[in-house]
């Protein structure tokens, strides 16, 4: 008769340390992370929105991911428990992440439809919007069957959006590239060590993230 394996545990300081790391590297960040080191590192490609800055440069443009792709869905969250609809904002219930996973794929779908329409960001810029707004839809239908890791989607999206650019345009992106390998890594190691997803939860994140972008650039980049 085979031993059952007991399952592994952590001290609960490690899993404090887990927990801090599982907010700061929350996906909901990543779209305005990547818009700064877009802005920073090619800023040649987002003149359009410097002009029309406000009290700084690009004001406008930080302004706009900040509240349609931070601001807004935390409100839906926050609204869905207000509510009742919710009994955690962490949402460890596949059922609890469907109103959620809908207020966030109106307003990602929106951010990129409003960029896409004015025609004044770069191609590649878009494409990552439209990459995310795919990678949402994925979750959302494989919400039904698994409880699909949104870090590790997040964090492979990351990693997909700057493998799409180094391919497609050419880039040298091996420095951000092995940042962002390291911080997925610490972000999923952070999820499993709070038992909040399994190892196959954690991989396919990666996968949806990852194929989303590579998606989204063939298609827009």
């Amino acid at each position: 008769m085979e031993e059952q394996k007991a399952p592994v545990t952590f001290s609960p300081a490690l899993r404090a340390v887990a927990n801090v790391f599982s907010y700061l590297l929350h996906p909901l960040f990543i779209p305005l992370l990547i818009t700064l080191i877009a802005v920073t590192a090619l800023p040649e490609y987002f003149s359009a929105f410097k002009q029309s800055s406000f009290r700084f440069n690009y004001d406008v443009l930080y302004i706009r991911v900040l509240v349609t792709c931070i601001i807004f869905p935390l409100l839906v969250v926050v609204l869905a428990k207000t509510l009742k609809f919710v009994d955690s904002v962490q949402l460890r219930d596949p059922r609890e992440r469907i109103i959620p996973y809908v207020g966030t794929i109106i307003f990602y779908f929106w951010a990129f439809y409003t960029f896409i329409r004015e025609g004044v960001s770069p191609d590649f810029f878009n494409a990552f919007f439209l990459g995310i707004f795919i990678a949402i839809v994925i979750s959302f239908v494989a919400n039904s069957f698994v409880k699909i890791s949104m870090h590790t989607v997040g964090w492979g999206g990351v990693i997909g959006f700057l493998l799409a650019i180094m391919w497609g345009m050419g880039m040298n992106v091996s420095v951000p590239l092995a940042l962002a390998f390291l911080l997925a890594g610490v972000a999923a190691t952070a999820r499993l060590v709070l038992s909040a997803h399994t190892p196959a939860e954690i991989y396919l994140g990666f996968i949806v993230g990852i194929s989303s972008q590579l998606i989204a650039y063939w298609i827009v980049g």
